[in-house]
């Protein structure tokens, strides 16, 4: 049998270039090599923004999610994706989690601290539900249970966490959780269209799945390139430049971008040309996506029923783990020795 693995994104609108090469594109390799599960992590979106409108808009972003999962060519029939607040199971095994693992253990992840700050959360006012992010990770990958978690390192030590937990449960209740697996690697990190920052959503950086060629073009021609080359025959600088690295990343004619790169470096071609062959390549590899998504837009309550199945299975399966983890703590033999007596006193 295939082992398991667990990943997925939060829900938080549309995705982009950055999403593609940084996990989107692997994913695609990876469902034919694991039994995949994919979580639409809407719990994980509340730990930053718990108000009402974001609650109102994970609706519209999930489905917009799961659009470019498929377009880009997850297989629903052989992956679950499924959405996280519809299983009842999480909650109680997040509860559960929670007594094994300490505060300042929590209180050490780095992540979490940067996930304040880009949520503009100041030190006074950090969320509990945020503190304990990394718990409600736990239980995401245990009650698959996933074997293996793909992840870049900076996210190595919630993983780490979540063996620790699953290590401190199986030492007091017996063997239940398995021990997942890191699939290491250095997660591509896409710096954004305004050459500065990551690519990020909040930012306004991005080119999404989903932007038509138009768009495309016209997010590309107000890109940044080498600042200090003022006119076409000014030498230029190729590495660092966003221009060449999206080149890198998307165009697959190598010929051509060594030959851009050669020809920047001595001054004999213009950033327009640059940037025409950029917008092609880009959207030369988004086309087959778009046509797909058109598909899977015109076919009424396909996304709902995917998403539905998904977590069908899901919810079966983390009620399994879930019986098992209270049946090793003990915790179903007392509620059954109060329920046999009381139904025998009642004549039931």
């Amino acid at each position: 049998m295939k082992k398991k693995l667990l990943t997925g994104d939060r829900p938080t609108g549309k995705m982009h270039l950055g999403h593609y090469v940084g996990s989107l594109k692997n994913r695609v390799l990876l469902q034919d090599q694991y039994d995949c599960y994919f979580i639409i992590a809407d719990l994980h979106t509340l730990t930053t923004r718990p108000d009402r409108e974001a609650i109102l808009g994970i609706r519209d972003n999930v489905k917009e999610m799961v659009l470019d999962y498929l377009s880009v060519g997850i297989d629903p029939t052989k992956t679950c994706i499924y959405l996280q607040s519809a299983c009842p199971a999480v909650y109680e095994m997040n509860l559960l989690f929670e007594m094994f693992v300490t505060v300042n253990r929590l209180m050490g992840m780095p992540s979490l601290k940067e996930m304040a700050r880009n949520a503009h959360i100041e030190p006074e006012s950090f969320p509990f539900g945020l503190l304990g992010y990394p718990v409600l990770q736990a239980a995401d990958i245990l009650m698959a249970p996933a074997d293996v978690v793909p992840v870049g390192k900076d996210n190595e030590p919630h993983i780490e966490c979540t063996r620790d937990i699953a290590r401190r449960f199986n030492q007091h209740y017996g063997d239940v959780f398995p021990m997942p697996e890191v699939i290491s690697g250095e997660v591509p990190s896409l710096v954004g269209t305004d050459g500065k920052n990551k690519m990020s959503k909040s930012l306004n950086n991005c080119i999404y799945l989903s932007d038509d060629a138009a768009t495309v073009s016209k997010k590309i021609k107000g890109m940044y390139t080498d600042p200090n080359r003022i006119h076409a025959d000014t030498l230029g600088t190729v590495e660092g430049n966003p221009v060449f690295i999206y080149h890198d990343a998307f165009n697959t004619n190598k010929e051509e971008v060594e030959d851009l790169k050669t020809r920047y470096r001595k001054g004999t071609v213009t950033d327009v040309e640059v940037k025409d062959k950029l917008t092609t390549a880009i959207n030369t590899m988004l086309e087959p996506f778009r046509v797909k998504r058109k598909e899977l837009e015109q076919d009424k309550g396909f996304i709902e029923e995917v998403i539905y199945d998904g977590t069908m299975k899901m919810i079966a399966q983390s009620n399994e783990t879930l019986k098992k983890a209270r049946s090793a703590m003990g915790l179903t033999g007392g509620w059954n020795k109060i329920s046999r007596v009381a139904r025998e006193r009642k004549g039931l």
